[in-house]
């Protein structure tokens, strides 16, 4: 715990005050929104490979289809005929889960920021070269208390999780190839994902309403520059025929 607020928490605080103290208008919410930026600018490369790495796994459904059907009675030479696949193609397919489990101790600092630092500010030291602006004004355009939740926030970061999960929702393929056999695995894949469509924006707006607005503020702002990368790194490719 004392590593996580040495390490992280206490210098996302005084990152976040000094962005707060050198704004002309002192609007933490700006600040909040410049933090997000400046996260996700770090964070983009890592986040930019797995999301190729997410464009190859779905580029590389049919040779998978066509392993599943060759070895389909035999499981322990599919699987390692997936992961030779893998290896020749260096697709992980376990990346897309990383730049998410980076993003959680992120979240988690920023929420002890948001709840604890701008209520008591002594809970956090300041270094040096940051000014000590006293008490911070709390207000996002001088009328939302970031300190507390905000519902419409909330509803905002759940609709822009909506839509990101829509643009990573893995297409269906052709009618053509789910009657194949082996590719009853493609359309558990389906009912996965919307269900996960659904169901992450539902756990954003339910945790948004109840932590502090601050951090629905982030996660709006995050999910947004999110979307724009994903758009970034899937504009150029073709959307594949959905059957019916």
């Amino acid at each position: 715990m004392q590593f996580f607020h040495t390490f992280l928490a206490e210098p996302m605080y005084n990152l976040l005050v000094w962005i707060y103290t050198v704004l002309p208008f002192q609007d933490i919410g700006v600040a909040i929104i410049l933090l997000t930026i400046l996260i996700k600018a770090v964070l983009w490369p890592l986040t930019g490979k797995s999301l190729k790495g997410q464009k190859a796994l779905q580029s590389l459904q049919p040779k998978m289809e066509a392993l599943k059907k060759q070895y389909k009675d035999d499981k322990e030479k599919l699987a390692k005929e997936m992961m030779a696949l893998y290896k020749t193609e260096k697709v992980n397919p376990a990346s897309s889960c990383l730049p998410l489990l980076i993003q959680l101790p992120i979240l988690i600092a920023l929420y002890r920021v948001l709840l604890v630092g701008l209520n008591n500010g002594d809970t956090y030291r300041l270094y040096g070269f940051v000014t000590n602006p006293g008490a911070i004004n709390e207000l996002f355009l001088g009328f939302i208390d970031l300190a507390h939740p905000a519902i419409w926030l909330a509803v905002l970061a759940g609709i822009a999780q909506y839509f990101q999960a829509k643009m990573l929702q893995a297409r269906r393929p052709p009618k053509a190839i789910r009657e194949k056999e082996g590719a009853k695995d493609e359309d558990m894949m389906v009912t996965m994902n919307k269900s996960m469509l659904y169901f992450m924006p539902v756990i954003t707006v339910v945790i948004g309403a109840t932590f502090p607005g601050g951090l629905a503020l982030y996660w709006l702002v995050v999910t947004l520059l999110s979307i724009l990368q994903q758009y970034l790194v899937f504009k150029h490719e073709p959307k594949a025929a959905e059957g019916t």
